[in-house]
């Protein structure tokens, strides 16, 4: 084998790796309030290594029956409502988001059994053009706002939660 040769076999080699490593997990956790909690929330930050902007638009996890992407969305009278997410958030090139507690989160629906202090579960994150990414993520029920690597705001447990259109039963006060 030539010089040449060696080194796009090389390269080909390493390209999925590259692709996969577009999206860069940070800071992960989970939690949630009880052990008969039938949800629970997700908190990151998603770098986005690439050239290209993507948008993160789901997330699965054996932990739980449904994923879904959730925000808060304030409303005239001042009170803070949780909403999902249907097209999922934004990630520029270059860029990082933050999902954290008052914002941006990983909303888990119906638990598949209790998320435990300090123990770890897995997620998978879809992205629009980007690898799926697995991460394991540990469950700190103890991690206060503003704690993360990044800074976090407002705990949401705290805040009025309008599920609209799903079926959320106990989800005010599980996260």
């Amino acid at each position: 084998m030539t010089f040449k040769t060696t080194l796009l076999a090389t390269a080909f080699a390493v390209l999925p790796t590259l692709a996969s490593a577009h999206m860069v997990i940070e800071d992960a956790y989970a939690r949630a309030s009880s052990p008969v909690a039938q949800t629970g929330a997700t908190f990151l930050t998603l770098f986005n290594h690439s050239d290209t902007d993507d948008r993160l638009i789901g997330a699965s996890s054996e932990a739980a029956e449904r994923l879904e992407l959730h925000t808060h969305i304030e409303e005239d009278n001042g009170i803070m409502r949780m909403r999902e997410v249907e097209d999922g958030f934004p990630v520029a090139a270059g860029e990082r988001i933050h999902l954290t507690r008052g914002g941006m989160h990983v909303m888990m629906l119906g638990l598949t059994g209790p998320l435990v202090q300090g123990e770890e579960i897995e997620v998978t994150f879809t992205f629009e053009h980007a690898d799926p990414v697995t991460q394991t993520i540990v469950i700190d029920n103890e991690r206060q706002p503003g704690a993360g690597a990044h800074g976090e705001h407002a705990d949401h447990g705290a805040m009025d939660m309008d599920m609209d259109d799903a079926d959320h039963s106990g989800h005010g006060s599980d996260h």
